[in-house]
């Protein structure tokens, strides 16, 4: 929706399609380092929100699967952080469905945060 509010719109570029129909988890954290918390300037994957990312098969489908939290339980962003994160994994190449599930054990903390993104934040 960056076109909205008078911004480009993210464009994904990747390689060609495995042949062998498989997903590159280059890809997969390519994509999930696009994706940003609305309410702070940093990736998913920066602030430690994703606990993990993997492909499953089944009914000969590449499933992504991720797991990943929020910065707290109630965390009205959450709809549209899993939103995105579902919109933009699906449309890695060779990716059938994506299926995120909200964790909160263990629980997030600062910590989480790269020291990269803590630098950024004016955390140190």
């Amino acid at each position: 929706d960056a076109d909205a509010i008078g911004q480009e719109p993210l464009e994904l570029d990747f390689a060609p399609a495995n042949d062998d129909g498989s997903v590159r988890d280059d890809d997969l954290n390519t994509v999930l380092e696009t994706i940003f918390d609305p309410e702070i300037p940093v990736s998913i994957m920066a602030l430690g929100l994703v606990y993990g990312c993997d492909v499953i098969q089944r009914d000969g489908q590449n499933v992504v699967q991720v797991r990943m939290t929020l910065t707290a339980p109630n965390c009205g962003m959450g709809p549209v952080l899993v939103g995105d994160v579902e919109d933009r994994l699906g449309k890695v190449p060779n990716v059938d469905k994506v299926e995120v599930a909200l964790v909160f054990d263990p629980p997030w903390s600062r910590e989480m945060i790269s020291e990269e993104a803590q630098l950024e934040l004016g955390m140190f």
